[in-house]
């Protein structure tokens, strides 16, 4: 059955069960065995999240580590998320409309309808990011980029990262003023831009710590990000790079099938980073808990936990 002929529809998941991966090095190979973990099962709606996901048509080769965005997709369908959150640079390398429908739209587009995306560099190298905004019209509100949803009881906060395109500080009046009118017990913001990660682009990207002390006044428990060509986890941080029991646990997701890219250094506080292969990150978002499991399109199981909100 083609990725398009699937339907997107919830399905309980069970994170649980002992099972038995590799510890992926920077080099992309297997470097030590964990013993077996469990995953104590956690009920809620199930999201799938990535961002880097789709070739420009123009450069459409598939190999083991490139162009893997249809692989992606039906990797993703398979676990029949509620929703999908694409974590920007969704379509290369300009993120024309016409770019969209020709590469994105015969893989990805399976999940349009339960889409929430925001917006990468990429985007905007089409001016105003006009290609994503006509493409995603249904799933987002449009400019500035930046909005608010509720999945049950979690409250999700979509961000622009593209602080050269937008104003930041407006974005950051907005989020205060959201975090203020809906308190939530458990919350969660995504953005493309990471402001922790070992990948290649190596940003500290300082336009964002505004954004994240706001987020961290109101107890936000996860960031979710793209960018770097990788999968990352970091200890949960302040905004100025120190691990704090109340941080936010924060996950690097670039590995929507675009390429993989290695590192050069592992940064503090970085739990474990993988370019093995592409591949999606499931959350499960529970009442006062979630799951996470981030599994390549090759069916290895990197890593998995489960966490209470704070």
């Amino acid at each position: 059955m083609s990725a398009l002929a699937l339907r997107a529809r919830p399905l309980a998941l069970t994170l649980s069960g002992a099972v038995q991966f590799a510890l992926l090095a920077v080099t992309g190979s297997a470097a030590t065995t964990l013993p077996p973990q469990a995953l104590a099962e956690v009920r809620g709606p199930l999201v799938v999240a990535v961002g880097d996901i789709a070739c420009s048509p123009a450069r459409d080769v598939v190999t083991a580590t490139r162009c893997q965005q249809a692989a992606t997709a039906r990797q993703a369908l398979g676990y029949h998320p509620a929703l999908a959150f694409d974590l920007g640079d969704n379509q290369y390398e300009r993120g024309s409309l016409r770019a969209y429908r020709r590469v994105y739209d015969t893989s990805w587009g399976a999940l349009r309808a339960i889409t929430r995306p925001v917006p990468g560099n990429h985007e905007y190298r089409t001016p105003g990011a006009r290609g994503y905004y006509a493409y995603f019209a249904h799933q987002q509100p449009g400019p500035p980029g930046y909005y608010a949803f509720d999945v049950q009881g979690w409250r999700v906060y979509a961000l622009n990262s593209n602080c050269n395109r937008i104003s930041c500080h407006s974005e950051t009046r907005w989020l205060r003023r959201q975090m203020n009118g809906h308190r939530r017990a458990c919350s969660l913001m995504m953005m493309h831009h990471p402001l922790y990660s070992s990948g290649l682009e190596r940003h500290r990207n300082t336009d964002l710590r505004p954004l994240w002390r706001v987020a961290l006044r109101h107890h936000t428990d996860l960031a979710l990000a793209g960018h770097d060509h990788d999968y990352e986890r970091f200890r949960p941080m302040d905004a100025t790079g120190h691990v704090i029991r109340r941080g936010i646990r924060s996950f690097v997701v670039g590995t929507g099938g675009k390429n993989l890219r290695r590192s050069r250094v592992i940064r503090h506080g970085s739990v474990i980073f993988s370019r093995h292969r592409a591949g999606v990150l499931a959350l499960r978002l529970g009442h006062r808990d979630y799951a996470w499991q981030y599994k390549t399109i090759d069916g290895l199981l990197v890593d998995s936990g489960t966490a209470r909100c704070h």
